[in-house]
């Protein structure tokens, strides 16, 4: 996801949002653990748009208080 798209966000769906994407990693994981995936880059992008979206939940939370 790309920050263009993470910054349109609004905070609900930041955390609504982190929370899927770190469930889908989970079970990317899991099954990259069991059988290797065809395209092992999806965990590494996965991971990188959870940092996006924590990165910007972060920068809001300092910009309130």
């Amino acid at each position: 996801m790309k920050q263009s798209v993470v910054s349109q966000m609004t905070t609900e769906e930041l955390k609504e949002q982190i929370f899927e994407m770190k469930k889908a990693l989970e079970k990317l994981k899991a099954t990259h653990a069991i059988t290797p995936l065809e395209n092992p880059m999806e965990i590494r992008n996965k991971r990188r748009s959870i940092a996006r979206m924590l990165t910007e939940l972060t920068k809001r939370n300092n910009q309130v208080a």
